[in-house]
């Protein structure tokens, strides 16, 4: 049975700065603080699932676990039609250590170039999972599509941002007035979600 998100205390399970303003853009405005896993100072668990729902879940039960407080984990990524849906769960592993998304991009463009592609249709996936601290789940999935462009274009955004053009759009998430992107993006989508199950 769904459970009500009560106002107060929301663990963000994350390390991802540029997911933290997100998160707190789309949670704040319905009375909840967001705290995140940068702040508490909580280890990143290791992401082993081959789902993004799997690694959402690692990493808000680790949360909700080490804090006793409802927990919010958010795994996303990019899912390339050429390229049979990679990098997928592997989106940030492409970027290395310490993340360098301009090498990613990089690499996708190489390999839809050693294909010759002209299919550039890729989307952005985000699993949105709330754990409470008595075992509680709740799952929720968005999706926006786009295609991909090359070079990238703006600084606005994180990670792929800047080769993704959501269909019906002229500009990249990375050229993308923050609000807009924020109102249509894949995480936007799974919060709507979210927010009529949970926050009604």
């Amino acid at each position: 049975m769904t459970r009500i998100l009560g106002k107060g205390r929301l663990v963000a399970a994350t390390h991802n700065k540029g997911k933290v303003k997100e998160l707190k853009d789309l949670f704040e405005p319905a009375g909840l603080e967001v705290v995140s896993a940068i702040d508490l100072d909580l280890p990143e668990p290791e992401e082993t699932e081959l789902t993004f729902a799997g690694n959402a879940l690692i990493k808000a039960r680790a949360a909700a676990k080490a804090t006793g407080e409802p927990a919010l984990s958010d795994d996303s990524g990019l899912e390339v039609t050429a390229l049979g849906g990679m990098p997928g769960v592997h989106t940030a592993i492409w970027a290395g250590e310490p993340r360098d998304f301009y090498k990613a991009m990089e690499k996708v463009e190489s390999l839809l170039q050693d294909i010759d592609a002209t299919d550039r249709s890729a989307r952005f996936v985000s699993t949105l999972a709330v754990v409470w601290p008595d075992g509680h789940e709740e799952v929720f999935e968005g999706t926006v599509e786009g295609d991909l462009v090359w070079p990238p274009r703006g600084d606005k955004g994180f990670g792929y941002d800047p080769v993704f053009i959501a269909k019906g759009e002229t500009e990249t998430f990375g050229e993308m007035d923050p609000k807009k992107k924020h109102a249509m993006s894949h995480r936007a989508d799974a919060f709507a979600k979210l927010k009529a199950a949970l926050l009604s």
